[in-house]
């Protein structure tokens, strides 16, 4: 039996712009965590862990936090957390205001570690992303991917 094309949905342009979202993407983090890997002894789960540390206003975030800045599951964020805590990269402390809460916080060897991993990330950066964007594509490109994550 022979679907009909018209009636499959693979070609629309909807279905083929979220490929495409879904490829560039993969293939991004691919080679990012490739030259993380190489250069720095640091999966990218583990950078974007120690990114978001730097980035939150006091270095710490709770465990929650930390699974829905990187989307992964709970589970799979304490296992992350308890093999960088092991590596000295992270530490978890009580939280202040809520003793049930555990915060995560990044240590001064997870810092140079990201300062190390940061400077392999722009080179990469620079490399495949804003090398092959001129500035107005970037501001644009930009602007859409956050009006996309915003409505998430």
């Amino acid at each position: 039996m022979q679907l009909d094309p018209s009636a499959c949905p693979s070609g629309d342009e909807k279905v083929t712009l979220f490929g495409l979202l879904l490829e560039t993407n993969a293939r991004l983090a691919r080679g990012l965590g490739v030259e993380l890997e190489a250069t720095c002894e640091l999966p990218l789960a583990w950078f974007e862990v120690l990114l978001q540390l730097r980035k939150s206003p006091d270095g710490r975030l709770k465990m929650s936090q930390i699974a829905d800045a990187i989307v992964h599951s709970t589970g799979g964020t304490t296992r992350l957390i308890d093999r960088l805590e092991e590596t000295g990269l992270v530490a978890r402390t009580l939280c202040p205001t809520d003793r049930r809460a555990i915060h995560v916080a990044i240590t001064p060897a997870g810092n140079d570690k990201l300062d190390a991993a940061l400077a392999v990330h722009l080179d990469y950066l620079d490399q495949h992303l804003a090398g092959r964007l001129s500035e107005v594509e970037r501001r644009s490109l930009s602007a859409l991917l956050g009006k996309l994550n915003s409505a998430v």
